[in-house]
């Protein structure tokens, strides 16, 4: 955990710090507490700032973007949803797409196909969820088994040892060999194309902004090898683990620290 890690000697050198979303900076579909939002405000306008997530771009918005203090530096922001495979930045007052990778027509329906058929033949296609429990979000195809509007304490207690998902993860590769599917968030799996994840994110946004892998530190609640976060974690990042947005809160008060005297 953090609490092990000499942060002032972490930060040295460090030119983005990236954030993962869910139980990083809000709990599942939430806004940021105002304490959160005060610190990531803070961060960006001492160093460049990402937010990398699984999630789509909506959600980043919502959750994080539409939450920032005003003198928040937006122009330090780098938000790649979908694990990278899309790239926004403030820009003439708004946020705009930069790139967009979509998967092809034929490779979203096989998805959708194999997710529904193993989720009902493994007794997790639920009657009744809250919201759709597919989402097409064009460069990543997204199954939640309570719904993508299911309220959090039931999402995170529907799979607490993340079995389920592992389980409906590896039955969905099997069907789709050229593409990858890994568990996503409490109570998801998501299918992208192999190689994307958010180690591909991560590189991306070492070429955009021109520094090396080493010089990122990467902020997740998932670094465990069945965990979205563990590609990020494993590829030479200076990775943090933390329990949850109150944990997050405390690395932020010393990162800002940190970065305040260096």
């Amino acid at each position: 955990m953090w609490r092990d890690h000499d942060l002032s000697a972490l930060v040295k050198g460090t030119k983005v710090i990236a954030f993962d979303l869910d139980n990083t900076l809000a709990r599942s579909k939430k806004p940021m507490h105002h304490d959160m939002a005060s610190r990531f405000s803070t961060l960006t306008r001492l160093i460049d700032v990402a937010l990398i997530t699984g999630g789509r771009f909506e959600l980043a918005k919502s959750q994080v973007l539409d939450v920032l203090e005003p003198d928040a530096d937006r122009t330090r922001i780098h938000v790649m949803p979908t694990s990278g495979t899309r790239y926004f930045r403030w820009r003439q007052g708004r946020w705009r797409c930069l790139y967009s990778n979509d998967l092809d027509t034929a490779d979203r329906k096989s998805a959708i196909a194999s997710i529904e058929r193993h989720a009902r033949e493994q007794g997790i296609w639920l009657e009744h969820t809250w919201g759709p429990r597919i989402e097409d979000r064009g460069s990543q195809i997204t199954f939640s088994a309570l719904g993508q509007e299911a309220p959090v304490d039931a999402k995170e207690r529907w799979d607490p040892d993340n079995s389920k998902k592992n389980r409906l993860a590896k039955a969905v590769g099997v069907d789709l060999p050229d593409l990858v599917v890994r568990s996503g968030g409490s109570t998801s799996i998501d299918v992208s194309a192999r190689g994307v994840d958010k180690a591909y994110a991560v590189r991306r946004l070492c070429c955009i902004v021109g520094c090396s892998v080493d010089q990122v530190v990467f902020i997740g609640d998932r670094m465990d090898p069945d965990g979205n976060d563990y590609p990020a974690a494993i590829i030479g990042t200076k990775p943090i683990l933390v329990s949850g947005p109150g944990d997050t809160i405390q690395v932020c008060n010393r990162l800002i620290e940190a970065l305040s005297v260096s």
